[in-house]
This record gives C-alpha cells, sequence and structure tokens, in this order.
C-alpha cells in the first residue's frame, strides 16, 4: 500500500508537499476549496500545475481531492441538491486540471424522505457528474458511519450504486473509522478478512483503490464518525496490521484522516509506517 495524509494546502501548494514528504508519505489528499462552503473560486491551472510537478518530484502519487462535507447528494431540497453537485463537479474539473487521480466524496443523507427515493436521486447526481468526467480521474463515494439516515453506511448499499451505474470511473473509498462505527469488527486479522471477502463480494476488490485509515474510540456499530490516532482506538495496532498484510489489498493506497496538530500527522505517520514495515515483514509486531 502507498500511505499518504490529508494535508491542508491553505499555507501553499509548497508547504503542504513539504509536510507531506517530511511525513514520509508516498501519496495525499487535499481539499481543493473551502470543505464547508458552496463557493467555489475559478481555477487555477498555473498553480496546479506546479502542484503536479511538485508532487511527481516528492514521489507522492496518487494525489486525492475531498470534496467539501455540506455536500448532500440525497437532498430533496432543489437548492442542497444543485450546489452539491457543483461542488463535485468544481473538483472532478480541478483533478484533471491537476494531474489528481481521485476525487472522494460522501453522498449525504437521506433526512425523511424515503431511501429508495434518495438512492435514485443520489444516482441521477452521480450519473451527472459522470458524464462530464475527464480521463484519468475516478470519483470515489466513501462509506459513512451510518448515523441517522446517512447513504453508504454498508458495503451492500455501496455496491447497489457501483452496479447501477455501471461507470468504469465510478469506484469506493473505504474508511475504517466509518466501518467500525457501521457495525464492521476490523480489529483483528480473521475481521478483516471478513470484512475484504465481503467489499469482494458486494463490490469488487479493483473498484476499491483507495482507503481512510483512522482509528476511532467509539464502540462497534455506534453509528459516531469519530476518528482517532492510529493504533490508540478500538482498531488497533492489530486492525491495522491486518488490513496492511492483506494480500487483496496490495497496491491500494491509504490516506489518514487522523485529528491534531502537523506533530501528531508526523506521529501518526511514523506508527503506520512502522507497522506497515512489520506486517510486510511477516513481523507480529
Amino acid at each position: 500500500m502507498r500511505v499518504g495524509l490529508h494535508v491542508h494546502v491553505a499555507g501553499g501548494y509548497v508547504r503542504a508537499v513539504e509536510h507531506a514528504k517530511a511525513a514520509g508519505c508516498s501519496a495525499l489528499q487535499v481539499f481543493s476549496t473551502n470543505p464547508r462552503s458552496y463557493r467555489t473560486t475559478a481555477i487555477d491551472v498555473a498553480a496546479l500545475e506546479n502542484f503536479a510537478q511538485l508532487r511527481k518530484e516528492a514521489g507522492l502519487d496518487p494525489c486525492a481531492i475531498h470534496t467539501p462535507y455540506l455536500i448532500n447528494l440525497a437532498s430533496a431540497d432543489p437548492k442542497i441538491a444543485h450546489g452539491s453537485l457543483r461542488l463535485l463537479q468544481n473538483d472532478l474539473a480541478v483533478a484533471a486540471r491537476g494531474g489528481m487521480r481521485y476525487v472522494n466524496t460522501h453522498l449525504g443523507s437521506y433526512g425523511t424522505r424515503d431511501r429508495a427515493e434518495g438512492f435514485d436521486a443520489i444516482c441521477r447526481a452521480l450519473e451527472a457528474a459522470l458524464a462530464g468526467i475527464e480521463p484519468g480521474v475516478l470519483l470515489l463515494i466513501e462509506n459513512s458511519a451510518g448515523a441517522g439516515n446517512l447513504a453508504g453506511g454498508t458495503l451492500g448499499e455501496l455496491g447497489a450504486f457501483v452496479k447501477r451505474l455501471a461507470h468504469p470511473q465510478l469506484g469506493i473509498c473505504l474508511d475504517t473509522a466509518h466501518a467500525w462505527a457501521s457495525g464492521y469488527a476490523i480489529d483483528s486479522a480473521a475481521g478483516v478478512d471478513s470484512f475484504v471477502e465481503e467489499a469482494a463480494r458486494s463490490i469488487g476488490l479493483d473498484r476499491i483503490p483507495m482507503f481512510h485509515f483512522n482509528d476511532t474510540e467509539v464502540a462497534l456499530g455506534a453509528s459516531r464518525d469519530r476518528h482517532w490516532h492510529i493504533g490508540e482506538g478500538r482498531i488497533g495496532f492489530e486492525g491495522f496490521r491486518a488490513l496492511l498484510a492483506h494480500a487483496g489489498l496490495a497496491g491500494k493506497t491509504a490516506i489518514l484522516e487522523t485529528p491534531g496538530t502537523d506533530d501528531d500527522d508526523l506521529r501518526n505517520m511514523q506508527t503506520i509506517l512502522a507497522i506497515q514495515k512489520g506486517a510486510l515483514a511477516g513481523s507480529p509486531g
């Protein structure tokens, strides 16, 4: 697996790449715009091309964009639905201009609407986004923690989106903290084996190029989205060791979205890289 961090670019692309490189990353994820706003800015092609060159020189590949948190493709409110689609389309365009391979998005919440109706609404929005996607970019939909009426809480539901749309540039990103909160016990080799087997049946491992590696302190199946430091939560060292060592996940990308400061980023990367080194060597620790 190639492993990296979600890196903030508010301080500029140079600083973002330097931080990722210093942390030992081989991949990274960024926001292209304010994650808590529906506003977009004009695409700065020159800056994106420079970012691509900086990443190439630092060996940071792939790079993913995480879409804004406000996106809700299931919303019955036309204003929210339109704004969400516009944000998604903007990030797909940014990814194409900047040589970024993945655009990762949450689906949103069904709210009070019928789930089948909400499912159809999400499919229509994804179809519209995929209609304009450029070659070399993949749109990834992320599993949710299962809270309330959030879409995409199970592997089966994610697989249903993939099968319904049947688009070669649509894939899945699996967040470990969300999976745990949704009831998938991935804190042991046996649990990870079961999880990967179900993912293969429901989605297809070829459709899952990226993971978000986050530990969590919530109880199994708690349906709460709470990220924590690698190895310090319920998934623990054993869970991440099993994920990194699983043959079916070889060649995938893992992005850490752990909380805290730049120093916390460094600590979490050191931890996951140490686990990976032991996992790949077949070491028990």
